[in-house]
């Protein structure tokens, strides 16, 4: 078939991180990739931006650690295909009280996925990392190799240049109105604010913190995912310390659960400080961002003040940086079609609720097959149904929460 300047196979709404993997993953395979995006590219205004991400295999959800293992050979491919690196090794330790059930998930999910892992008290991890992460008498830690940090703005543009090098048709500042049925032969008129018409046999929806408002518009579907704003800070390492806490030695990436989920990287984007965060955010509308003020900070510096022994100094952070969560209720992503009268010719993946971003690589081509083949090989992915909100609007019930 012959195509105008207009037609695509794929058609993919959002160039964050999921929709640049996705219509990576489409023009890879030889499809004729539109891919959209409302801002500029590798702008700061959604979830895609920054500077570090974690990249862990310990899930309490066992479904997501063969997800997160596969996301590791994806990450390495594409970096051949582009000739540097956006993701940057690590161990991974999870630190938490001896009885939290989310810990205990982490293990048996561990266990389930063949993931080595060992457990420490209090004493074997001080002798372990020499007294630079402590815990409480009462507490254990878990360690496996499966860590690392990405880059985030790097690997949206490592994305989008592939894509654009396998052929794919990028365009930015083109907000995206409306979808809509083609009753004619089929396919999906895809319409932008700008009056500009796009055809395309398949579509997909990643948009981020933009997902309620556009399946809403599209589809008339309420999907509950909940924007947050959430702040990344970053902590200075006390002169004569930074060597231990760099990126390229012995220090994990890190989780700790308990009343707050605190998570953090060893030092990378900037020397001699390190990145330790709250998980969660406010709720906002991402069209009218307060920009601030922050997660409050009194939980992070007792955190810091007793983990670290005093040589991070915890007095306040010396850089923050504001980001997007797209939450759902149980923090389990949205990968499904449409439905309706579009059949599976719409496909929308979204809800990534702070934790996606290590996934993209896989969440790209379980996308891309959807949308080519009408279902994803390999995967199970009965937990990411829209329709799991309707059935309970809670979502996905867990034993450890």
């Amino acid at each position: 078939m012959e195509y105008s300047g207009d037609e695509f196979d794929v058609i993919v709404v959002g160039a964050g991180i999921m929709g640049s993997s996705t219509a990576y993953q489409t023009a890879k395979r030889g499809q004729k990739t539109l891919l959209l995006e409302q801002f500029d590219f590798l702008h700061h205004r959604g979830s895609s931006h920054g500077e570090s991400r974690t990249i862990r295999a310990t899930y309490p959800e066992d479904y997501y650690t063969p997800l997160v293992l596969e996301s590791y050979k994806l990450w390495q491919q594409a970096e051949s295909e582009i000739g540097y690196n956006v993701y940057f090794k690590a161990h991974q330790l999870d630190m938490a009280p001896a009885n939290d059930k989310v810990l205990h998930a982490v293990v048996e999910s561990c266990r389930k996925n063949s993931v080595h892992f060992r457990v420490m008290n209090r004493e074997q991890l001080d002798r372990e990392f020499s007294g630079r992460i402590r815990i409480p008498e009462d507490w254990v830690a878990v360690a496996t190799e499966h860590g690392g940090v990405i880059k985030p703005t790097k690997a949206v543009s490592m994305f989008q240049t592939l894509a654009l090098q396998n052929g794919a048709v990028l365009r930015d500042n083109m907000e995206v109105k409306g979808v809509e049925r083609d009753g004619v032969r089929g396919g999906v008129w895809v319409c932008t604010e700008n009056g500009e018409r796009f055809w395309g046999k398949k579509c997909v929806v990643t948009v981020g913190a933009w997902t309620t408002k556009l399946v809403k518009t599209v589809g008339g579907i309420e999907l509950p995912i909940q924007p947050l704003e959430t702040t990344v800070c970053y902590w200075r390492i006390k002169e004569g310390h930074e060597g231990g806490f760099a990126i390229g030695g012995d220090f994990p990436t890190f989780a700790s659960y308990g009343h707050n989920y605190i998570y953090g990287t060893p030092s990378l984007e900037y020397p001699g400080l390190i990145k330790v965060a709250v998980h969660g955010g406010y709720p906002c509308d991402p069209d009218k961002r307060p920009w601030g003020p922050g997660n409050p900070l009194a939980p992070l510096k007792e955190w810091i003040e007793g983990r670290f022994s005093g040589v991070v100094d915890s007095g306040g952070p010396v850089a923050t940086q504001l980001c997007m969560y797209s939450m759902t209720p149980d923090e389990d992503f949205v990968i499904d079609f449409l439905g309706g009268e579009f059949g599976k010719d719409v496909v929308v993946g979204g809800g990534f609720s702070g934790h996606g971003f290590k996934l993209s690589p896989v969440v790209g081509r379980i996308l891309a097959d959807l949308a080519l083949s009408g279902e994803a090989q390999g995967v199970e992915l009965k937990h990411f149904r829209m329709a799991r909100f309707q059935e309970n609007p809670k979502g996905n019930v867990k034993d450890f929460l």
